[in-house]
């Protein structure tokens, strides 16, 4: 059995390879955000512009069309495509090379329907909030996606409670891989990442300013955005953390922020952590 290892920011930010004069959106990748059922359009709006700040070249929301020119109007840079019914999502789909989904998705049909549509591609996808909650009652299996619980979700995802969860969130992290898959990311007060390898990753960085509405949606897009970018699943979801809670660490002390703090308030952090 493996150890932890303690992500350090300067050698993840090192998996950032320099850009080419020429380099244009294309080269960057197109991250398709799935979400936002009634009342929750802000989910994926905070995904999608945390995805664009982290550099994804192209960036869509799949949601409501209720939603859907709030989205625009509240950034114009987030291409919004309301969607009623499966129909109307295939040709986003098409234009995809990276798939968000969860943010706002909600459990009702209309964000099952998506969902199951979601897990028929090939594309590597980052699995959020309530697609995680959806996934609890599959129990898929994929090579090519990182799932990102909070305890909660780890503990519907594992059939236990989310006391077992904190017990023991090594040997959680752990039995989610070997369980699903892929890449985990169990955030919490120390976030821990585990690959087939089953070495893990530990982000000690983070404070208690982030518990709040809205952290974990910038961290699927910014982790969905590294994906775009070319980087392996594991490598983005390493950086998306640190970037992520680094963010948060430097506008507490900065700013001497202990409650209060809201998610939109990293972008910019994140940003400098991602332009090194």
């Amino acid at each position: 059995m493996k150890m932890k290892k303690k992500l350090s920011l300067l050698e993840c930010q090192r998996y950032l390879l320099p850009r080419k004069r020429a380099a244009h959106k294309g080269d960057f990748g197109h991250v398709l955000i799935v979400g936002g059922d009634y009342g929750m359009g802000g989910a994926c709006r905070l995904a999608g512009e945390a995805a664009l700040r982290a550099g994804a070249g192209l960036v869509s929301i799949a949601t409501r069309p209720e939603h859907a020119f709030a989205i625009m109007g509240a950034c114009p840079e987030l291409m919004c495509l309301g969607v009623n019914n499966i129909e109307d999502f295939e040709q986003v789909l098409k234009r995809a090379t990276v798939i968000a989904v969860g943010p706002g998705l909600g459990q009702k049909t209309w964000g099952k329907k998506l969902f199951n549509r979601v897990l028929k591609t090939t594309l590597p996808l980052v699995v959020d909030a309530d697609a995680l909650n959806q996934l609890a009652l599959k129990s898929s299996v994929r090579k090519n996606w990182v799932l990102t619980p909070h305890v909660a979700e780890a503990a519907r995802l594992l059939n236990c409670s989310a006391s077992e969860i904190q017990n023991d969130r090594t040997l959680a992290a752990r039995q989610l891989q070997n369980r699903y898959q892929g890449i985990v990311l169990l955030k919490g007060a120390g976030t821990l990442i585990v690959e087939d390898t089953q070495e893990i990753q530990c982000c000690i960085a983070g404070n208690p300013a982030m518990a709040t509405a809205g952290m974990g949606d910038i961290l699927t897009g910014v982790i969905a955005a590294l994906i775009a970018q070319g980087l392996p699943l594991g490598k983005a979801a390493a950086l998306g953390a640190l970037a992520h809670a680094t963010a948060a660490d430097k506008l507490s002390k900065t700013a001497n922020i202990v409650r209060g703090m809201i998610a939109r308030d990293l972008l910019k952090g994140i940003q400098e952590c991602l332009n090194p």
